[in-house]
């Protein structure tokens, strides 16, 4: 649960669960949020279990592992 302490990970589990394969370039532009900001908070993420990446070539795609999924809809039933 310690890594849904932050709103902005929480934001961006719900940006990932909404487009799957989703980099880190797309979930900053989404979010209207700094790089780096979102690059520690997914790593975070992944490090808790709840985001798999996936290399493709020069991109990183990221998407909810199974945890994850039922992460975001814990959250969205409140």
């Amino acid at each position: 649960m310690k890594g849904l302490a932050n709103h902005r990970r929480i934001d961006i589990l719900r940006a990932v669960s909404k487009s799957e394969g989703i980099t880190l370039e797309q979930i900053a532009e989404q979010l209207d949020c700094n790089f780096k900001t979102i690059s520690e908070h997914t790593r975070r993420l992944v490090q808790a279990g709840l985001v798999q990446k996936k290399y493709r070539g020069r991109n990183v795609e990221h998407s909810l592992s199974p945890y994850g999924a039922r992460m975001v809809k814990f959250i969205d039933a409140f």
